[in-house]
């Protein structure tokens, strides 16, 4: 566990791996330090956001050290479920890098409890860790610039959700009419750090 300081209102946690910043999130979202006023995660690090009027950042530093990381429990987190039409333009090409059918594509991603790791790229934008190891592909080689909203894709160990029209270079496999950023919604964005994800085949 590394500590970097982020000017006088954030203090950066460098740690092992993904499942060692949610351990350590999880605990910190249950009890933060005083003056520690957002958390948040990404794949091996986690910022705390401080409130440079009330937080020691050496005193909060030392209260971390003493945080027993605890992992997410099973069913821990709202159920989010996302209906999918599954006719991404990648979708014969995760089938050809996984060696499954399309079908086998389509029956792994749904059947499996994706969680959201932590949220980045764009707004609204969570990072879905939990499904399959078989369906961990690589980016595409060269990324689209324009993909449409609701996208369903694949990159690496994760599964994400477009919020809106970007570039991109993730393997989509389908797409959702699903709004998971509304700027008049509160929250705004649907899939925040902790949220469980099942994704439902539509036609």
């Amino acid at each position: 566990m590394r500590f970097l300081r982020c000017a006088d209102s954030g203090l950066l946690v460098e740690l092992a791996d993904l499942e060692a910043v949610q351990a350590l999130y999880t605990a910190l979202a249950e009890a933060p330090p005083e003056g520690v006023t957002d958390l948040v995660p990404a794949a091996r690090t986690l910022l705390l956001h401080l409130d440079p009027k009330r937080a020691n950042a050496a005193a909060i530093e030392a209260a971390v050290r003493e945080v027993e990381p605890r992992r997410t429990a099973d069913g821990d987190g709202a159920l989010v479920e996302v209906p999918v039409v599954y006719d991404g333009a990648d979708l014969a090409e995760v089938a050809k890098l996984t060696g499954l059918s399309e079908r086998e594509v389509v029956h792994r991603h749904t059947s499996a409890e994706w969680t959201v790791a932590f949220g980045g790229f764009a707004p609204g934008f969570g990072y879905l860790a939990g499904g399959p190891p078989e369906l961990a592909v690589p980016r595409r080689a060269e990324s689209r610039t324009r993909v449409p909203p609701g996208s369903v894709g694949l990159a690496g160990a994760f599964s994400g959700i477009y919020p809106r029209e970007s570039p991109g270079g993730w393997q989509l496999i389908g797409r959702t009419d699903l709004e998971i950023w509304r700027v008049d919604r509160d929250p705004p964005a649907l899939l925040r750090p902790g949220v469980r994800v099942s994704f439902q085949e539509v036609r």
